[in-house]
This record gives structure tokens, C-alpha cells and sequence, in this order.
């Protein structure tokens, strides 16, 4: 028995169609028991999503921004947010898109981006998967100072940091993205073993 023989959609309404399509989801789900069980769910329709980690392997560093994001200071974090480099792929491949992302957010051009995972990462609420990418750069790969795009609402700051004081970010609490943390750790035990 597959999901799709356990879930029964029954309505879905659309509650808001915005910057994001939040919807409303009435189902029923066999259970494991084997009985039926009518749920309600809202879940934030998204694009899929791509986030890259650039690192410098002999320089023992990386790049990542920082920038607001009205969410985390809706909860509580008065404070702007350092991540790793991201952007909904708007219908355009995975590598692609970060690629153009990069450049965009971090001002460097990469060259040899390398996808090292998918995952959803908000699952309960949020339909989008991102995939994550790792590439080398060098100072010369600097296009431009990067900051994103000012009609997109971005006003980003590029960060290179050492990789220790990156991860150190992490325990002291500085970092707390997830795509960030999750490329960090990735690359302390892949790039810079």
C-alpha cells in the first residue's frame, strides 16, 4: 500500500494568494490501524528552493549573508539573520538557479557547483524542498559586491568567515538557519576534514 491509497483529499480551499499560496486541507488518512481518520491541515504552497555554501578550501573559509527577515523577528530575533545563500528556483533548474543566485546575493560568480542533498525543511506546514549545493571560489571569481536585488526587497551583507568561527556561530547561537547550519556541518565534515 502506497501514501496515495491512505489519503483521500476531500476539499481544499485557498485562504490566501499572496506572496505565497496559503491553503486549507480537509482529508481523510488511513491510519496504520487501518482506520479512516478525517484531518484538516493549512499548508504554505511554496516553489522549491536552492541554497549553496561557497567555500575556500585553503583559506579555511566560507560565504554567507546576512540579511532581515521578518519571521525570525516576528519571533523574537531582533537581530538580522545570517544564512546561507538561497532563492526559489521560479521554474528554472536546481543548479541553475543557484548559480544566478550566488552571483546575485554574494556577488561571486561560481564555477563548479556540486549538489550534495535535497530536504524539505518545514514538512508539517510548507510544500517546498531545497536543494543544497557546496562550489570552491577564489577572490578573482568576485563579479560585483553582491546585496541582491533592491526591487526584491534585498538589502543582504556578504560574510566570509573562517570555517571554525562559522561553526562556533553555530554553538553560541549567531547561526541559526537551518540551510546554514546544515552546509556548515556538511562542509566541516566533507570539505574541510
Amino acid at each position: 500500500m502506497t501514501i496515495s491509497d491512505r489519503v483521500r483529499i476531500k476539499d481544499v480551499r485557498v485562504l490566501s494568494d499572496g506572496w505565497t499560496t496559503l491553503k486549507s486541507t480537509t482529508f481523510d488518512y488511513r491510519r496504520a490501524n487501518g482506520e479512516w481518520q478525517t484531518q484538516k491541515r493549512e499548508t504554505y504552497e511554496r516553489d522549491n528552493a536552492a541554497a549553496i555554501l561557497p567555500y575556500n578550501r585553503a583559506a579555511r573559509s566560507v560565504i554567507l549573508v546576512r540579511q532581515f527577515r521578518l519571521p525570525a523577528f516576528i519571533r523574537g530575533y531582533d537581530d538580522l539573520l545570517i544564512e546561507a545563500a538561497a532563492g526559489v528556483l521560479d521554474n528554472a533548474e536546481p543548479e541553475a538557479r543557484i548559480r544566478a543566485e550566488a552571483e546575485e546575493e554574494t556577488g561571486y560568480r561560481l564555477h563548479d557547483v556540486h549538489k550534495v542533498f535535497e530536504a524539505f525543511m518545514s514538512p508539517g506546514a510548507i510544500t517546498e524542498k531545497l536543494h543544497f549545493f557546496v562550489a570552491e571560489y577564489e577572490p578573482h571569481m568576485r563579479v560585483s559586491d553582491g546585496g541582491g536585488l533592491e526591487h526584491e526587497g534585498e538589502d543582504i551583507e556578504v560574510l566570509e568567515l573562517g570555517i571554525d568561527e562559522a561553526l562556533a556561530m553555530i554553538a553560541d547561537g549567531r547561526i541559526i538557519d537551518g540551510k546554514a547550519i546544515m552546509l556548515l556541518q556538511y562542509a566541516a565534515l566533507h570539505v574541510f576534514r
